[in-house]
């Protein structure tokens, strides 16, 4: 079972205060799935919201990654709100009838759930970025993240 989000639902939840655990980068599971690497971490928002962010990289090719803060629902599938993807692949925001090759982020809206498409399929460039670690720092940034300290460091093990 899915869930259907308005854009004022989805906006309240990207702006909902997270704070990050003073050890939030050893939480991080690392999982090798066919030719790239994952890492995820399950938390609570402060307004009891459940999320979780998902980090993937390919093992070949470092700028193919996404970074996605999804919410985990009482039921159903994750639903994205934002996924930030390196430039390993061409987009089309088939609405606007829009298609690039760069850096860009995707926000999930209500049009592209109202016909029947992912909630997150939406996307615009962006030159915030250019390899992993500048995504994680943009998706923190964006999304209410309260970090333990004043630095943004790697939130992941040296071992990527």
């Amino acid at each position: 079972m899915s869930i259907r989000l308005t854009d004022a639902e989805i906006d309240r939840l990207i702006r909902e205060r997270k704070h990050l655990p003073p050890d939030y980068r050893s939480p991080f599971r690392t999982k090798q799935k066919h030719g790239h690497q994952e890492q995820e971490l399950d938390f609570t928002g402060v307004g009891g919201n459940k999320f979780r962010i998902l980090l993937r990289q390919s093992n070949g090719n470092p700028f193919d990654f996404s970074v996605i803060l999804a919410l985990l629902p009482e039921a159903g599938a994750l639903f994205r709100l934002r996924r930030y993807n390196g430039k390993s692949h061409q987009h089309t925001n088939g609405i606007e009838n829009q298609t690039f090759y760069d850096f860009h982020i995707h926000q999930s809206t209500e049009r592209y759930q109202d016909l029947g498409m992912r909630e997150d399929t939406f996307a615009q460039t962006t030159d915030r970025y250019g390899d992993l670690e500048g995504a994680i720092r943009c998706m923190l940034s964006d999304c209410g993240f309260i970090a333990p300290d004043d630095r943004q460091t790697r939130l992941f093990g040296e071992e990527w």
